[in-house]
């Protein structure tokens, strides 16, 4: 809406009438006293003001006008038929208006200066919409922004405690693994050397009794090969440093290891070049100790157990990657041709003291593969294995050739 303030009726009326016709909305006041009541009650978008008026005149009016932070924005166009010289148009607009118009008035002209600054007007209107919003919206942020970091700080400060709390914990728990594996080997030692001499000196002609003997040795080699299971896999929470590790070196110290049962069993073992790596060398040891041991212990009845150890570098840390001479992470598979496993139990071979087969017939204690897996994670690797039953297993392991902690 547009204010015109005028203090001659007749002035009002034909402008009033002009605006009209060109569907703008219009209000009037007689004085600047009026003016100044009505701006204050109502919100206008361009006031047309007279110059020359009793009591307040117009330049009087809009200085009012533009001291006040509600109303300064408020755009004015002075218009005079007296008050024409350049002194007065100076005035009006170093007092604030936005234009001077003198009479007489081209009315194509003045409309189309009133649509301007209507249009002017509007604009900064959105803009101001705009600008709250998004200042809103950024205070919104920003509230949120500090609230996330308060809670990111207050979150830190609590994995830290929980971190030195289980960090103490698993400490505690490698002192209470060390002392509960030599008390309980030092009596288990005991009881097979006594039953041992038992067995030589007093039962040599008792076949029911060795019978017995036996079985008790190998319930109680059982429970020591647990026992020190058990110490190995509580070992793996401890911080050991990496270091370059030639895996052929290691393989073939594994290899050494085995090799009565090897020759035994009659197996042929094939290996190819494997990398040089950033890792626990004992540790990986033990990986390929259990991996070669189970292909070896699980060959079944074929006449000769074959054992294939590969590798390959890769692009990604991904079981499937492909191949990459400039890859940065290595794949090695142990492969045999074993009596296999059901795929469904995948999962389930690498959880402590689980077992898929008959313990009588292959003895064991259901960690070794735990122990890799744990291995594996240690070493920032993957382990998993492909099977079918009664054709063999492999097992594929994708470790970091530099190790990142």
């Amino acid at each position: 809406m547009i204010l015109i303030v005028d203090d001659i009726r007749a002035n009002i009326i034909a402008l009033k009438k002009t605006l009209e016709l060109h569907d703008i909305d219009v209000d009037t006041a007689e004085s600047g006293e009026e003016a100044l009541k009505k701006i204050l009650k109502t919100d206008y978008c361009l006031i047309i003001m007279d110059v020359q008026m009793p009591g307040l005149d117009g330049f009087e009016v809009v200085k009012i006008l533009s001291g006040n932070e509600r109303t300064k924005e408020i755009p004015v166009i002075f218009l005079s038929a007296i008050n024409i010289e350049k002194k007065y148009i100076f005035k009006g607009y170093e007092s604030g208006a936005v234009d001077y118009i003198t009479k007489p008035v081209d009315t194509d002209l003045l409309i189309l200066k009133v649509k301007t600054f209507l249009k002017i007007y509007k604009q900064q209107n959105e803009l101001k919409v705009m600008k709250d919003l998004l200042s809103n919206e950024i205070k919104i942020r920003k509230e949120a922004q500090d609230n996330l970091e308060a809670k990111i700080v207050e979150r830190t400060k609590e994995l830290i405690l929980k971190n030195e709390e289980l960090e103490f914990k698993n400490h505690e728990l490698q002192q209470f693994s060390w002392v509960v594996s030599h008390d309980l080997n030092e009596p288990l030692r005991k009881i097979q050397i006594f039953i041992g001499i038992i067995k030589e000196l007093y039962l040599v002609d008792d076949q029911k009794a060795i019978d017995y003997i036996n079985r008790t040795l190998k319930s109680a080699e059982r429970m020591r090969t647990l026992i020190t299971d058990l110490l190995a896999y509580s070992r793996l929470s401890s911080n050991v440093a990496h270091e370059k590790t030639d895996l052929n070196i290691v393989l073939q110290e594994v290899l050494s290891d085995f090799d009565y049962i090897i020759q035994d069993k009659n197996a042929i073992i094939k290996t190819g070049e494997l990398p040089v790596i950033d890792s626990i060398p004992s540790q990986l040891r033990q990986v390929f100790q259990n991996l070669i041991g189970n292909a070896l212990k699980f060959s079944g009845n074929v006449e000769k157990p074959q054992i294939q150890i590969t590798s390959e570098l890769i692009k990604t840390k991904d079981f499937d990657s492909e191949v990459s001479p400039d890859g940065k992470f290595c794949r090695i598979t142990v492969s045999d041709n074993g009596i296999g496993f059901d795929e469904i139990y995948l999962d389930q071979i690498f959880v402590i003291f689980q077992s898929l087969n008959d313990r009588k017939e292959y003895e064991g204690t259901g960690i070794g593969l735990a122990i890799s897996k744990k291995i594996m994670e240690k070493h920032n690797g993957l382990i998993t294995a492909k099977s079918q039953l009664g054709k063999g297993a492999s097992f594929i392991m994708v470790l970091p050739l530099q190790y990142e902690n």
